[in-house]
């Protein structure tokens, strides 16, 4: 027996002052309803109505469980009403994370649109490049970069990020410019903290620690700082065009080794997977998809055809 069912047909016969009404009501038989009744008696142990033929009557006990059934039930109808509304017109707080260098460079205007196409959505938007947990730090949706693990999350796919080596035409007046992965180790490499030995294997299998000058090493755990330092002649930086592309496209920093650009990374949206997902998660995701174009539009700073290295 379903409780909530058996309630709302006892609450329906006394409203409506017989089974045969309640029945048409609730579009169930009189039968049906009958043994709801009868059900939640033998439930509650007690004895809600008197039927005759002609009419129902209530006891005692019946009297004091409809009071608090029609609380429960319009508790209930309440609640499904706000949720409804949900769906139609998502609100709520948006707990989002992302990586720092994009989210100020990127994110900004998308969250701006956002929330004039949904007004009654509030963003909470912490910004970190660590690996954060979707269900134990309670995030809504984080935004990932790199090539994801298997994991019980949902992802999508946002867009594509190129990773590039590049440095200063300054530096590469002065320490020439690399034409294989080999010459990397007359270089100096300026390393982004957050991205182990392995991982960058995986993105430049050729980039080994045997190829990397090690005296006066420079890291980070932040992209923007590295690019400036790299604008400022003080070594070759591994970054995503995201970041790297103005200063490319101004001519501040050069890219080199093209030929042996890495597989293409991603861009993702990571959410726990639940059978019926939150409206205001559901729409976000949505809004990404397609947002920053394809290719996207940072990558138009990086015309690779118009570069010619030394």
């Amino acid at each position: 027996m379903d409780r909530i069912d058996a309630m709302r047909a006892f609450v329906s016969v006394v409203t409506e002052g017989s089974f045969s009404r309640a029945a048409e009501l609730l579009q169930l038989s009189p039968q049906l309803v009958s043994k709801y009744v009868s059900q939640l008696e033998d439930k509650l142990n007690v004895r809600l109505l008197n039927r005759t033929t002609r009419r129902v009557n209530l006891t005692e006990a019946g009297m004091q469980y409809l009071q608090h059934a029609q609380q429960i039930l319009a508790s209930i109808d309440e609640m499904d009403q706000q949720l409804g509304g949900l769906h139609q017109n998502p609100k709520g707080t948006l707990r989002i994370s992302a990586p720092v260098s994009f989210s100020i460079k990127h994110l900004a205007p998308l969250l701006a649109e956002f929330q004039k196409q949904y007004p009654l959505i509030d963003l909470d938007l912490q910004l970190n490049d660590r690996k954060v947990d979707v269900v134990d730090e309670g995030f809504d949706v984080v935004l990932r970069i790199g090539e994801l693990k298997s994991s019980s999350l949902v992802a999508k796919h946002v867009a594509p990020v190129r990773v590039i080596l590049c440095a200063s035409p300054d530096y590469l007046k002065q320490h020439g410019t690399p034409t294989c992965p080999e010459d990397l180790k007359h270089h100096r490499y300026l390393h982004y903290s957050y991205m182990e030995m392995d991982d960058r294997e995986s993105i430049f299998p050729w980039l080994r620690s045997k190829n990397i000058e090690k005296s006066g090493a420079f890291q980070s755990n932040n992209g923007d700082v590295l690019i400036e330092a790299a604008i400022a002649g003080a070594g070759i930086a591994l970054q995503p065009t995201f970041i790297a592309g103005e200063a490319i496209r101004k001519g501040q920093l050069v890219p080199v080794l093209l030929d042996f650009e890495p597989k293409v990374m991603g861009l993702y949206a990571l959410y726990a997977h639940r059978k019926l997902l939150a409206s205001k998660v559901r729409c976000f995701v949505d809004f990404l998809d397609g947002y920053f174009g394809a290719p996207p539009y940072w990558d138009a700073f990086v015309d690779t055809s118009a570069i010619v290295q030394d």
